[in-house]
């Protein structure tokens, strides 16, 4: 039974001000090393790849995420999600939640969302949000170049 969902404003206390600072820089600092990742490679000061893939010859469920964004950033939509499928939206989304952070450090606010729901219904939103994961990896395993 869905019970109800809530969305909120409220003050950030210092938790929330560290959280929402933590999560800014590390999006920042994402988003940056992803803009300028093809010259950090060329360099040879890209991030080591991924210790699943070189351990097990497999591509994990975020393989090719780095790349996606990248891709992303020279405005290659189509190559980003042949490599991530979900990439383009992650880039979106992270491009929107780094104003949004920002807007709450500087406003000192906090955005809560609380949605109460049933046993059956959260087991049905869990298995909802990771079937696209799944999919994207089952596409990395089978169809798309890693």
């Amino acid at each position: 039974m869905v019970t109800g969902l809530g969305l909120s404003f409220v003050r950030a206390g210092s938790e929330g001000r560290l959280r929402n600072a933590a999560l800014l820089g590390g999006l920042l600092l994402w988003m940056l090393y992803t803009r300028f990742f093809w010259a950090a490679q060329a360099a040879h000061a890209a991030l080591p790849p991924c210790p699943f893939l070189t351990i097990t010859g497999h591509p994990c469920p975020f393989c090719g995420g780095t790349r996606s964004f990248a891709y992303m950033w020279q405005g290659e939509p189509g190559r980003a999600a042949a490599l991530y499928p979900l990439g383009p939206a992650l880039f979106w989304a992270t491009l929107a939640a780094i104003p949004v952070l920002a807007a709450g450090l500087i406003l000192d606010r906090d955005l809560r969302v609380r949605i109460r729901l049933g046993g059956r219904w959260r087991r049905a939103l869990v298995a909802a949000a990771c079937l696209p994961l799944a999919l994207s990896w089952a596409l990395k395993l089978t169809v798309l170049p890693n």
